[in-house]
């Protein structure tokens, strides 16, 4: 992962994100209610309004916003300044007391203090690390911000069938009364072990003119049994697999325990 293309792909789409969903503030809520129950689920004392928590891929907030809302003790982080000063403000309008800071997966041990009961990564953020020893010190750094016990909870797209059929392009999303047309087209490697990600944002402007933002970012298909094996390198265990059919969550989660001392 080269740290400025990411980080440049997220500050460009911050002010325009939300556009990506029908109805950002319902997916908040839709998104906060699921991992809240699935957390809670798997704490020790569920009915605990502080259970501590890093959403460690933060973007604007959608996770974030949820959870704090739901009584979890958010800190917020993000790689992207631009998605973290929105995520600040979009929290600050709705009066949520919520930690947030610029930090690298990587160099969260470093820049992020403390020790929390839940790490959180959504949205398919950890395969913007191509290379098996950047996914391997983000995990390490993830794990290093988890107490005894605690739960990382991870969830990205379902590659192991998305490898086989390799697919072009995402179905186009028609929203706002076919004002606004959202999709993806993706580029594969030669080999099929990355894949190239154009993002399109399509909308119908003043006078009729439509107007088309297109941002590019590069993500690793990241099977199951390659992150199940870092997983354990990076000294969690306990790891499981919740396809979205069990979890109600719209990608599959793995989940994975900090046992004793790393």
């Amino acid at each position: 992962m080269e740290d400025r293309d990411v980080s440049s792909f997220y500050d460009e789409l911050a002010d325009s994100y939300h556009l990506i969903y029908e109805d950002w503030n319902a997916a908040i809520a839709r998104q906060g209610d699921i991992l809240n129950r699935f957390i809670r689920a798997r704490m020790d004392d569920p009915q605990s309004r502080g259970i501590s928590l890093l959403d460690c891929s933060c973007g604007i907030g959608t996770q974030t916003i949820g959870l704090a809302e739901r009584g979890f003790a958010v800190t917020a982080t993000d790689i992207s300044p631009r998605s973290v000063a929105r995520a600040r403000s979009e929290a600050a309008k709705l009066g949520l007391a919520i930690t947030f800071g610029i930090a690298d997966f990587r160099t969260l041990q470093l820049d992020v203090p403390g020790r929390f009961d839940v790490v959180l990564s959504a949205d398919n953020a950890l395969p913007h690390l191509l290379a098996d020893e950047e996914i391997l010190l983000a995990l390490r750094n993830m794990a290093a911000k988890l107490q005894d016990d605690g739960l990382l909870v991870l969830t990205i797209r379902d590659y192991d069938m998305l490898i086989a059929e390799k697919p072009e392009a995402t179905q186009p999303r028609v929203m706002d009364q076919g004002k606004r047309i959202v999709f993806q087209v993706w580029d594969w490697s030669g080999d099929g072990r990355t894949y190239t990600t154009n993002h399109f944002i399509v909308q119908e402007g003043e006078g009729g003119q439509w107007q088309t933002e297109h941002h590019r970012t590069v993500y690793r298909a990241l099977l199951r049994h390659e992150l199940g094996a870092l997983l354990e390198q990076a000294g969690l265990s306990h790891i499981q697999w919740h396809t979205p059919a069990e979890s109600g969550y719209y990608q599959p989660i793995v989940t994975a325990r900090k046992a004793g001392q790393l």
